[in-house]
């Protein structure tokens, strides 16, 4: 369609205003920078960390080993077959993030998300180096670029490029042996893939952590859109006690002050807030819950005098009680509710499943594969053999022997590929490969049945510990 007025049409996008948080301090900020320590701490340092689990075996406590299959958690070992072990802990993860949600709202967004550990960090840097709130809206509408200006950033964006160099190091040194791949790193020896993955982390924390920030918790992540399926009126989550606040005004001398609220306009929850939202305009999708607004509000409320918790962590379905000027209920009311019940005993369950799994597991595992061409084969004496693939594991630390034996039909005997006897020498905490004949007399039921059942049996030698597999038989039809 024609513009008649030769107009430009209004845009669908409005460009994006840079937040910039006002520094504030109170038991939340504080419970943030212990997080903040606590997850950073473990995040770089866990590499690090050595386990001593014998001479054939790494001595990282954490490792991914990518080359053999394996992980590996400082006393537990996963071994590619027990993946279950890692689905089980991503089922716990989920259900852990659907219980915290239906009890506390995004609480995992507002303190332990890696986005909002990493972009606190990044603005920590940015307040300790341009300086707090006013001073970095200076900076930033300040047009002429000059050299105060140009070497603030360059400070800023040096000390975020190192933040994230250390990041995506950090990663890549759960997959392989850190202390090795620094000084390859160093040396330009590493792996292509290593110097890669390093490259991509350090992009991604760098424009995620230093400019996007709450861009991708409004618009890149998809739990805001999950979690209201995940609440109710009965969850904890940061809001504005509106019927105390309201109507708000600044003028408490003025004529009419009496019929203010407690609420002065004073935008201190707002400009606390990482994500630029006003708490008092009710439940947002961009709020992660970080109750940043409750400490900014708290200090200003002690300051006129007025009782705290005009913003407070409180549940939706309280309002009435309060507004009558009763006692909310009781937080644990509010948690130990069916949904919340159900989540946690799921929980529960999964993780009792996954620690009993890990006891039971056997030291020993074997799997037996039939070999199908041909399906036997007729010796010169009228036996019957059949050819099978064992596969031995051998979880222990040490070389192991192990004796291999058939039961079912008595007359069935067993010979080993490449050794005269019925034992083969496991190596230490490695998969072993076994072609095993077994052979029925001209006689026996087994070698005149078309199928017969029968078990392999495998027992260590030094401890004693058995493990078998039932397989099948195959002989000539009568």
């Amino acid at each position: 369609m024609s513009n008649p007025d030769h107009q430009p049409a209004p845009s669908l996008y409005a460009a994006r205003e840079p937040i910039f948080p006002k520094r504030v301090s109170g038991r939340f900020r504080n419970l943030k920078w212990i997080i903040m320590i606590l997850t950073l701490g473990v995040y770089y340092i866990t590499p690090w960390i050595r386990w001593d689990r014998g001479p054939n075996l790494p001595d990282q406590a954490v490792l991914v080993d990518l080359a053999n299959r394996r992980f590996f958690f400082f006393w537990i070992e996963i071994w590619p077959h027990e993946f279950y072990f890692i689905a089980g802990l991503l089922i716990m993860a989920g259900l852990g993030l659907f219980l915290f949600t239906s009890a506390l709202g995004r609480v995992w967004c507002g303190y332990t998300c890696p986005q909002t550990v990493w972009t606190d960090l990044f603005i920590l840097v940015e307040r300790w180096i341009e300086g707090d709130r006013n001073a970095r809206l200076r900076l930033h509408r300040q047009e002429k670029m000059d050299f105060r200006k140009f070497r603030l950033r360059m400070t800023k964006y040096a000390t975020w490029f190192l933040i994230a160099l250390a990041t995506g190091g950090a990663w890549v040194f759960y997959f392989t042996d850190a202390p090795t791949l620094l000084g390859n790193l160093f040396t330009l020896q590493a792996h292509p893939a290593a110097y890669t993955t390093i490259l991509i982390l350090t992009a991604t924390t760098f424009v995620f952590g230093g400019f996007a920030r709450e861009q991708i918790c409004i618009y890149a992540c998809p739990w805001p859109r999950i979690q209201a399926a995940m609440m109710d009126e009965d969850t904890i989550t940061v809001a504005y006690r509106e019927w105390r606040g309201e109507p708000r005004g600044k003028h408490r001398k003025a004529e009419g002050a009496e019929n203010l609220g407690d609420c002065i306009d004073c935008m201190a929850c707002v400009n606390v807030c990482p994500v630029g939202i006003d708490i008092r305009d009710g439940q947002q999708l961009e709020c992660i819950t970080c109750a940043l607004c409750i400490d900014a509000c708290d200090d200003m409320m002690a300051k006129i005098g007025k009782p705290r918790g005009l913003i407070d962590y409180m549940a939706l379905s309280d309002e009435t009680a309060e507004r009558a000027g009763e006692n909310p209920r009781s937080i644990w009311k509010h948690i130990l509710r069916p949904r919340t019940m159900l989540y946690t005993a799921l929980w529960s369950l999964v993780g009792i499943g996954l620690i009993f799994a890990l006891f039971v597991r056997p030291d020993i595992e074997m799997t037996v594969a039939p070999v199908r061409n041909p399906t036997f084969v007729t010796l010169s004496d009228g036996s019957i053999r059949n050819t099978y693939d064992v596969r031995l594991l051998n979880k222990h630390g040490e070389d192991r022997p192990f004796r291999m034996t058939v039961a079912g039909d008595p007359a069935l005997r067993i010979q080993l590929e490449g050794s005269p006897y019925e034992t083969v020498t496991v190596p230490a905490d490695t998969t072993f490969l076994q072609r095993v004949y077994v052979i029925a007399p001209p006689s026996a039921d087994a070698a005149n049945s078309e199928r017969t059942e029968f078990r392999f049996w495998v027992e260590d030698i030094t401890n004693g510990e058995r493990a078998y597999t039932d397989t099948i038989f195959n002989g000539r039809e009568n």
